[in-house]
């Protein structure tokens, strides 16, 4: 495990701090489509994602959701850091968008590690800036972008997470994740293949050019 903890988090951390992440953290592998974090649930570790993809959603109260952000090798979630610090019930649904392997730390250790490792607290506040700013851009592009524009900057962000042309989702499912309805994303798409960015396939899609 040590290995890939220096590959993916390496660059962020000193040798000591990895060295003992390998000797508490839990490794964990995930198949795509395993719920990891639920809402209303106790968060008592933290997930580092050494490979794969890890989508965030919110979730109202009729169990409509809506994506918030991707997770990719090297991240972590603020949210989730949140919710271990102060001990409250997770707010977020997080979903394996790929087959991943994560390290999950314990609780304990990240309140002993902010004040002992500078590398780790700068780690999250770091982790914390990049969720804040997507955050206000799902928000901006809830406001101000059209459908259209939003499944685009959707299909965007999946084929960069997945590195992979080909996106294993159906209409129903990439509506989902948007708030909208099935019958809106396949129109939307349908136009998207007839301008030549997309080619539409039973149950996923080819980027072609996006």
């Amino acid at each position: 495990m040590i290995v890939e903890l220096e590959k993916s988090y390496g660059h962020f951390f000193e040798k000591d701090l990895i060295e003992e992440i390998n000797q508490v953290a839990v490794f964990k592998e995930v198949s795509e489509g395993e719920e990891l974090i639920r809402p209303g649930s106790y968060i008592k570790s933290m997930p580092l994602i050494l490979q794969g993809a890890i989508k965030i959603l919110r979730q109202d109260d009729d169990g409509d959701e809506l994506l918030l952000y991707f997770l990719e090798r090297g991240d972590t979630c603020a949210m989730t850091l949140s919710c271990c610090l102060g001990h409250h019930k997770s707010e977020i649904k997080a979903i394996a968008e790929t087959e991943a392997k994560l390290v999950m730390i314990p609780v304990e250790k990240m309140e002993e590690w902010t004040t002992k490792y500078k590398s780790w607290r700068n780690f999250v506040f770091d982790s914390y800036h990049k969720r804040l700013i997507e955050a206000i851009e799902t928000i901006d592009s809830i406001a101000f972008l059209k459908m259209d524009d939003r499944l685009l900057k959707y299909l965007r962000d999946k084929h960069k997470v997945t590195s992979d042309h080909i996106i294993h989702n159906t209409h129903q499912q990439i509506a989902y994740d948007l708030h909208t309805s099935r019958v809106v994303i396949s129109r939307l798409l349908k136009k998207l293949e007839t301008e030549g960015k997309v080619k539409l396939n039973r149950n996923s899609i080819e980027v072609i050019h996006i």
